[in-house]
């Protein structure tokens, strides 16, 4: 495992995160649970690529649809810029929350501390759920299958909404001249803080040509931070909780400062983790009654 958190280290120092292939997360991951269980016999490593290559392959498809999913409709600006000044104009002067918190917060052409810590949690979601699948599969694999169908099914709906309501980010309504105050879209400055500007540019990357610049609503970053959390929360007593539902309300945080996310696409991307949980944990309770 030493081994591996160094050649991890220094790909990620020299090449970035491995965030932009679904294929290179899960060959890194692959590699850790061969580092971690190196005693088990090779054809036992191989059930790694049986079980995780098709949900590879469906997570790049689902990456190359995205790009796709703002040709049918025009963007929606204005809706989102309502409801949240709706919400929180009474507190930010009749402003978006993004607005408001790069005036008080960012400062161009200086990275705060802040930012490094909201780059780490920005990244975090290229991570964290196929990190916890991977522990999953590795410990539980009844679990891992409940969290795996909890997974596509909130990424699957996320991507059909994207197609039906291509939705404008902060960064982007301001870009034209739709959001009146100026935003910038700050999710990866903390990179260069701290000397990995490889990571910063593999994401800048990312956001510039591999991504959906209008798929706003919901905010799977936020709902996948949150998938995670609550799919633990029953297993672990309460006063643990506050500990792990910290974890999306940083994700919403970093969203909102960076300029990626107004407030209203963060609560529908809770609203779409409720729903998936429940009809998801219905279907499972059907067919477990008709076995």
């Amino acid at each position: 495992m030493a081994v591996w958190a160094v050649a991890f280290a220094v790909g990620t120092y020299f090449i970035g995160v491995p965030t932009s292939d679904p294929l290179i997360a899960f060959g890194w991951l692959w590699l850790a649970t061969i580092a971690w269980r190196n005693d088990r016999p090779w054809r036992e490593h191989l059930l790694f690529l049986r079980d995780w290559l098709p949900i590879s392959l469906l997570l790049v498809l689902y990456n190359i649809s995205r790009g796709y999913a703002d040709d049918l409709f025009d963007a929606h600006v204005y809706p989102m810029i309502h409801a949240d000044e709706g919400m929180f104009g009474w507190a930010t002067g009749g402003k978006v929350p993004t607005v408001w918190l790069q005036e008080h917060l960012y400062h161009a052409g200086h990275v705060q501390w802040w930012e490094v810590v909201v780059s780490l949690v920005y990244v975090s979601h290229f991570l964290a759920v196929p990190t916890i699948g991977v522990l999953l599969w590795v410990r539980r694999r009844e679990q891992w299958a409940r969290f795996m169908r909890r997974w596509f099914t909130l990424s699957v709906a996320g991507l059909i909404t994207y197609f039906l309501y291509p939705a404008a980010p902060p960064w982007w309504a301001s870009e034209y001249g739709q959001l009146p105050e100026h935003v910038d879209r700050i999710s990866t400055n903390g990179w260069n803080a701290i000397g990995l500007h490889s990571a910063g540019n593999t994401l800048n990357a990312l956001q510039v040509e591999a991504s959906n610049p209008v798929a706003a609503m919901p905010s799977l970053h936020t709902a996948y931070a949150m998938m995670a959390v609550a799919f633990f929360l029953p297993m672990v007593a309460k006063r643990w909780w506050p500990l792990l539902l910290a974890y999306p309300v940083a994700m919403t945080f970093t969203l909102v400062y960076s300029g990626e996310h107004y407030v209203i696409d963060v609560l529908v991307g809770w609203a779409y983790v409720a729903a998936v949980f429940l009809i998801v944990g219905l279907a499972e309770r059907y067919v477990k009654l008709l076995r």
